[in-house]
């Protein structure tokens, strides 16, 4: 069986997009624009804070906790050359 690949490295982009490495060797960007909503993730539109984003070992994480399933950064990630 085999598992999805995990994030080893993220980087932000403009735009509100997230470059994200993964440890199979794939390289994706993912729009978290349409995720920037509610209380949880509303504190995602300071670009700052954005910014802080980092690779937890499994997905992709700010610092007060808030993060996206890894499933849908690997399988809605746009690939890269």
């Amino acid at each position: 069986m085999m598992l999805r690949p995990t994030a080893t490295k993220v980087s932000a982009m403009p735009d509100y997009r997230l470059k994200i490495e993964f440890d199979s060797g794939e390289t994706k960007i993912f729009d978290v624009t349409p995720y920037i909503k509610g209380n949880w993730y509303s504190e995602l539109s300071d670009v700052n804070y954005f910014k802080s984003v980092f690779a937890n070992g499994y997905t992709v994480e700010w610092p007060h906790g808030q993060d996206l399933c890894p499933d849908e950064i690997y399988y809605n990630g746009v690939t890269t050359q």
